[in-house]
């Protein structure tokens, strides 16, 4: 036993820091990838290792594989790996060989999409600031202090990763990589040089002989041997530029992001299914999607401008590392009803004929081996369509799929998984107070100078921009002046002034007048405050304010920032006007507070003896408290804080801005799946704040003495915030009988060639929960959604006791949809069975 205990600590270890044991070769040709001589049919998902935790990646790549994922697929972030040139961070949120090896350990294949630029929501596209210094270079172009840098870069992280041995040249994980990213969507502003730059950056990319291949994604023009791939909503229409290369999509979006100010996107998961289903009916043979898991953009890595700083971009899995269900599960049963097609899939390409108006047929028929796809693209209209001597029925815009060219094992419209609602939970208030250092309230705090309060200020003539003045060091720069006002009294007057962006707050003679900010639309914004001078002399301070820069365009790397005037005094004496923009303007770059730490709390300055400052600009707030019990996911809701940035234990979870509501038009809580989606299709929460809640991942907190650190800008009362968690509410599901069996069934089934019908399943989240209580259940013709199904015209009066008898106290339970179960409440209807239940 010792021995054998020996062995398997070996094995253990060996899988830990030896991510294969075995050298893979990784080709392609026409249908897919060839790994080791077979060609594979790959699903794939997108996580960005410093979106999350490495105390999270371990849960998040296990719910993917268990999603049915066989690939994660991750950019590589420049700007945080060389925040200065030639010193690099791999630690922490940054470490990507350990992401990479904790993929290897769980069983996956990696593709590493090296870019450099990633654009992704990113801050500057993923770039480091400092490269736009380098004297004459140009960004993503034929131009040679970029290409030099670029090598460099992407060099350094191949050795990394061959010093590893993380490629599966080498027997890990890493089968594909990626160079350059979307370019063909912008190439065309950058002209004959954007041309040559793509032939050149494919070069660069393969002398690097990493043993796998490379892929350009959106780059239709991409040099032999690079594989051209798809990103997008749907991607069923896509074709790569040679008969040699796989059709492969890399982006398969599965929501959208958020931005400040804008409503909250998501996607439907039967048209999220249904563009997977068509994708693979149409040839391809590998999927991603982006995102699998978005995450959280902490610190200042969030761009845009205006990206909000949560990713969750509703992923399969949520921004706190919960599945989202239905539409994890729904995709984990598309993934495993395309794996039964899989032998047919690789073989062959596509027979594909049309069964009438937006009526589709797929075959892919090899010797005895067939599978099918049947779609039905119209937007409104069900159908029955005759197939091979069989009748089958078709909602509108689904796809259903047969892998024995007969059986049809799921239609992407119809959902056997179950649905989870979750709630928030706010915590009792568990404030460390008494300390010398806080008030009554639990707070203590330090005031941020107005204006110019740091040695290293300096003073030039004319308005300067942003980014160039602060090399985004920091996200504010002070721009300051004094001018003498000789009227002889107080007069009202109005400040007029232009920005590139992003926003700002002015003050005069020590007191804040306004603040104006542009959104995610349009950067740029022009204000006019009314002000108050004094007789004699007035200073204006102004505050101009980045919220992440752009990361998406042609040259995205000269969008300016700041306040690049004219800045004018109107209505003075007699109407006249003052253009103060080519005035000597004193500049500081940042925050006093920024130099000394306070974010990390550990200052001396913080006070708690004076009147507490509630709804007073730029003010630092400081308390302590006890993390939350538990092991759910926890967030601060920020509800009475203005905008700023935060930090708990000296870590930052990023800008708040609970103040910024989205519009109150063109939401809606339900959506109809069908027909094409797109970004602004299905939104939530208009006429609300875009963002209110803010993740803190569980690792950084300790059980006591945590410290929470706030820089609120505008003014905001730090004793309304509170924390909460997240946690299933409500599991329910809804299933007809009309419904293929599930997924799991099909070789018993067709196998044994027993009728098995429909099935309704229930799974509580955690591994120590049992179903407690059935809330509602009804066969028959039930209505409504999760959280408010009620009954309709006929239920069976036994559906409520069958179902607690078969769920009540187990973690799952599974009951079958018919009137063999039911009985027939009202014969000659089509029935379902809906059910809620709550797990403890």
């Amino acid at each position: 036993m010792r021995a054998a205990h020996v062995v398997m600590v070996l094995f253990w270890f060996l899988s830990i820091h030896t991510p294969g044991l075995f050298c893979a070769n990784v080709q392609y040709d026409h249908r897919a990838l060839v790994i080791d001589g077979k060609r594979r049919v790959l699903i794939s998902g997108s996580i960005h290792y410093p979106r999350s935790t490495p105390e999270m990646w371990p849960d998040l790549i296990q719910k993917s594989k268990d999603g049915g994922l066989d690939v994660i697929e991750t950019y590589v972030f420049w700007n945080i790996h060389e925040p200065v040139r030639a010193q690099y961070d791999f630690d922490g949120r940054k470490d990507l060989v350990k992401f990479v090896k904790t993929v290897a350990a769980a069983g996956l294949y990696v593709h590493l999409r090296i870019g450099p630029y990633v654009c992704a929501e990113w801050n500057y596209g993923g770039f480091p600031l400092w490269l736009h210094f380098i004297p004459g270079i140009k960004f993503r172009t034929d131009n040679e202090p970029f290409k030099a840098e670029m090598k460099r870069f992407t060099a350094k992280i191949v050795d990394m990763m061959k010093q590893e041995n993380l490629y599966a040249s080498q027997g890990g994980p890493i089968i594909l990589s990626q160079i350059e990213n979307e370019y063909g969507n912008i190439d065309s502003s950058y002209g004959a040089a954007g041309k040559s730059y793509i032939k050149w950056a494919a070069t660069m990319a393969t002398s690097l002989d990493t043993g796998v291949p490379w892929v350009m994604c959106q780059q239709a023009d991409a040099p032999d041997p690079i594989i051209n791939t798809c990103n997008g909503f749907y991607c069923d229409q896509f074709t790569p530029n040679s008969n040699t290369k796989p059709k492969m999509w890399t982006e398969n979006w599965s929501g959208w992001f958020l931005s400040f100010g804008g409503a909250v996107p998501f996607r439907p998961v039967e048209d999220l299914a249904f563009a997977v289903a068509r994708f693979f009916q149409r040839g391809g043979t590998f999927q991603n999607y982006y995102m699998y898991h978005g995450g959280t953009n902490f610190d200042r890595t969030s761009g845009g401008p205006f990206i909000a700083t949560s990713y969750d971009y509703d992923a399969p899995i949520d921004e706190y590392g919960i599945v989202r269900q239905p539409k994890w599960g729904h995709l984990k049963d598309v993934h495993k009803a395309i794996k039964l097609c899989e032998e047919a899939l690789i073989a062959t390409d596509p027979s594909i004929v049309s069964l009438g108006p937006n009526l589709e047929a797929a075959v892919y028929k090899t010797g005895s081996v067939c599978s099918a796809f049947l779609a039905n693209v119209d937007t409104k209209s069900d159908v029955t369509v005759n197939f091979s001597g069989n009748s089958y029925h078709l909602p509108a815009w689904s796809v259903s799929i047969l892998p024995d060219c007969k059986n049809v094992v799921l239609n992407t419209a119809k959902i056997n998984s179950a649905t989870s609602v979750s709630s928030f939970t706010k915590e009792s208030s568990k404030q460390d107070v008494g300390s010398s250092e806080t008030s009554s309230t639990g707070w203590s705090w330090i005031s941020e100078p107005v204006g110019v309060s740091k040695a290293d200020t300096f003073s030039q003539n004319g308005l300067l921009e942003q980014i160039n003045t602060t090399a985004d060091k920091s996200d504010y720069l002070w721009y300051s002046l004094s001018i003498d006002h000789n009227d002889g009294a107080s007069s009202q007057t109005s400040l007029h002034i232009e920005s590139l962006g992003h926003g700002l707050h002015a003050f005069v003679n020590g007191k804040l007048a306004g603040s104006q900010a542009g959104n995610s639309g349009k950067a740029r914004f022009t204000v006019d405050i009314p002000v108050t001078l004094v007789a004699g002399k007035n200073t204006i301070d102004l505050l101009s304010l980045t919220v992440g820069l752009q990361n998406y365009g042609a040259f995205f790397d000269l969008s300016g920032a700041g306040i690049t005037g004219p800045v004018v005094l109107k209505g003075l004496e007699n109407a006249s006007t003052l253009d103060l923009s080519s005035q000597k303007w004193t500049y500081q770059v940042g925050l006093k507070g920024e130099d000394l730490g306070l974010s990390s709390g550990s200052s001396e300055q913080w006070n708690s003896q004076s009147t507490f400052p509630k709804n007073q600009p730029l003010t630092w707030y400081k308390t302590t408290f006890a993390a939350p019990s538990g092991t759910s996911p926890v967030a601060i809701d920020f509800t009475g804080m203005r905008k700023g940035e935060a930090w708990v234990n000296g870590q930052s979870i990023g800008r708040y801005w609970p103040t910024f509501v989205a519009s109150d038009a063109g939401c809606t809580d339900s959506c109809n799946y069908r027909g094409p989606y797109s970004a602004s299709k299905c939104r939530r929460n208009c006429g609300k704040p875009s963002q209110t809640l803010y993740h803190v991942p569980r690792s950084w907190l300790k059980p006591s003495g945590n410290i929470l650190v706030l820089f609120e800008e505008k003014g905001g009362d730090p004793t309304q915030i509170s924390f909460v968690t997240k946690q299933i509410e409500s599991l329910c599901a809804h299933v007809s009988d009309s419904h293929p069996p599930p997924v799991e069934l099909w070789n018993s089934y067709t196998e044994s060639g027993r009728d098995v019908g429909p099935v309704l399943s229930l799974t509580c989240p955690q591994h120590n929960q049992v179903i407690s209580s059935i809330k509602f259940a009804s066969y028959g013709t039930p209505l409504g959604t999760c959280g408010n199904f009620y009954h309709g015209r006929c239920s069976s009066n036994k559906a409520l006791s069958i179902v607690q008898k078969a769920c009540i106290g187990s973690s799952s339970c599974s009951v079958g949809v018919s009137i063999d179960t039911f009985g027939d409440p009202c014969r000659g209807v089509a029935k379902s069975l809906a059910v809620e239940a709550t797990c403890a």
